[in-house]
């Protein structure tokens, strides 16, 4: 099996455990209404299905690693800022 393969296989399957992760934390904020499991949902779908998404859709368009690793870095600061605010927000 090539890296390539393993890498995104790998990629794939935390992707869809975040995305699993999320829907319970989504759960959670439709049982009690709570915008803090809603924010924590949408923290962690950024953080696991937001970074695959945007890396597969930068490597699709050819874009260079460098691009790549942008891409990933503001999906993911994007992520902790809505999980960091999932924590501390009143």
């Amino acid at each position: 099996m090539a890296l390539f393969s393993v890498a995104v296989i790998s990629r794939g399957l935390t992707a869809l455990l975040g995305l699993f992760v999320a829907s319970l934390a989504y759960r959670g904020y439709r049982r009690n209404g709570s915008a803090k499991m809603r924010a924590l949902a949408v923290g962690i779908g950024l953080l696991t299905a937001g970074v695959f998404t945007a890396v597969a859709i930068a490597d699709v368009a050819g874009a260079g690693d460098g691009i790549v690793l942008l891409a990933r870095g503001v999906v993911t600061v994007a992520g902790l800022s809505v999980v960091l605010y999932a924590l501390v927000a009143e």
